[in-house]
């Protein structure tokens, strides 16, 4: 494999796997705001607004892989020759975001579940609970700016 395959595979990596989370975070959140507004549909704003929570993960990954393939050339009309090593490196720094997405968002999700039902029995208590998702989106934001400060810095 050349150096550009293997930068490719990182940028793939970064928004598959993070939006892969997203998505399952999403999910999870959104079953229990399906539940919340079956019962009070006037707590659909709330519930919303948590389960979209998730989905930043997703929007991490994106970023990262447009990063990856605008410093590979692939975005300005046509890709650079990439060396073994310089490709693999940027595998590597596309892989904080993979993974802390993939893992964040999937709690994300289980946490903005927990603060949908919070919502649910305590209405006046919505801006408490969204400290609980937003702290695991504190790990989320760290992966993603390992990831920009390595591909941005990586030469080759």
């Amino acid at each position: 494999m050349t150096g550009l395959v293997w930068a490719l595979i990182g940028a793939a990596m970064a928004v598959g796997l993070a939006g892969c989370g997203s998505a399952i975070g999403v999910g999870i959140a959104g079953m229990a705001a399906s539940g919340v507004v079956t019962e009070d549909p006037s707590k659909f704003a709330k519930v919303l607004v948590l389960q979209l929570l998730p989905g930043t993960q997703g929007i991490y990954g994106l970023l990262v892989a447009f990063i990856t393939l605008s410093s590979v050339g692939l975005l300005g009309g046509g890709a650079s020759e990439i060396d073994m090593g310089t490709g693999l490196l940027i595998f590597a720094a596309c892989l904080p975001i993979a993974l802390a997405g993939l893992i964040s968002a999937i709690y994300q999700g289980k946490t903005a579940a927990a603060s949908i039902q919070l919502v649910a029995k305590r209405p006046e208590e919505f801006g408490k609970s969204m400290l609980f998702p937003a702290m695991v989106e504190t790990y989320a934001i760290l992966s993603l700016l390992i990831s920009i400060l390595a591909v941005t810095n990586i030469t080759g």
